[in-house]
């Protein structure tokens, strides 16, 4: 089961999208993540690009905790379409995101 919460990993999909005004937002947000929390992110974000499949999980947040050599939130904000791999990646997980988003920003 993951620490960090889908509404968190929605929340951080829905700054990716509007990095151009959101992004010392985005870097805070992730900066107050617990280390587990982060490296479950980042192993979400690798499901949705396809480098892990979603039953690896528990081998992809373990690889993120020992390769995690810049801040979490450099090496996210700098990784191409970061809010589609999230996304993907939750829906990997069986997660809806459109529901948690929509309940994010308060539809």
């Amino acid at each position: 089961m993951l620490e960090i919460s889908t509404r968190k990993v929605a929340q951080v999909a829905l700054m990716a999208r509007e990095l151009d005004r959101a992004e010392g937002e985005l870097r805070a947000f992730v900066d107050r993540l617990g280390m587990d929390e982060q490296a479950e992110l980042t192993a979400i974000m690798w499901i949705g690009r396809g480098s892990f499949e979603a039953e690896e999980l528990s081998e992809a947040i373990e690889t993120a905790k020992q390769e995690a050599t810049t801040p979490t939130a450099d090496y996210l904000i700098g990784t191409p379409h970061l809010a589609d791999n999230i996304e993907a990646g939750l829906d990997a997980l069986g997660v809806d995101v459109q529901d948690v988003e929509e309940d994010v920003i308060g539809r």
